[in-house]
């Protein structure tokens, strides 16, 4: 069995420059900032009123379906198993809301595929 010998593993692959780490300290300079004080102009147009955008029927609506899903008793439509998640609950109960008439956005259009 062969064995190379330190001083050829040592010689075989390049040599890498090292270098020595030094150490400064940095000097902190700390400058005051001057503090502005100015004044923003108050605007005089007056806001618009912003109107509900869900009557408080359709929020009342949401409500007792996740009433109904914390409970266990609410059911999907077609398929009937049991809605487990909150986000589906609101969807049950606002698309209640849309068919009894009372005040909700109309549903956004969906990407078809």
């Amino acid at each position: 069995m062969a064995t190379r010998s330190n001083s050829a593993r040592k010689s075989s692959g390049p040599k890498k420059a090292t270098r020595k780490k030094t150490t400064t300290a940095r000097k902190k300079t700390t400058t005051a900032r001057k503090k502005t004080t100015t004044t923003r102009k108050k605007t005089t147009t007056t806001r618009k009123k912003s109107t509900r955008k869900y009557s408080p029927a359709a929020s009342e609506n949401v409500h007792e379906e996740l009433h109904e899903m914390k409970q266990g008793r609410l059911r999907s439509g077609r398929s009937g198993k049991k809605v487990t998640s909150r986000k589906q609950a609101i969807a049950i109960g606002l698309s209640e809301a849309r068919r009894s008439g009372k005040k909700v956005p109309p549903q956004t259009s969906r990407k078809k595929r």
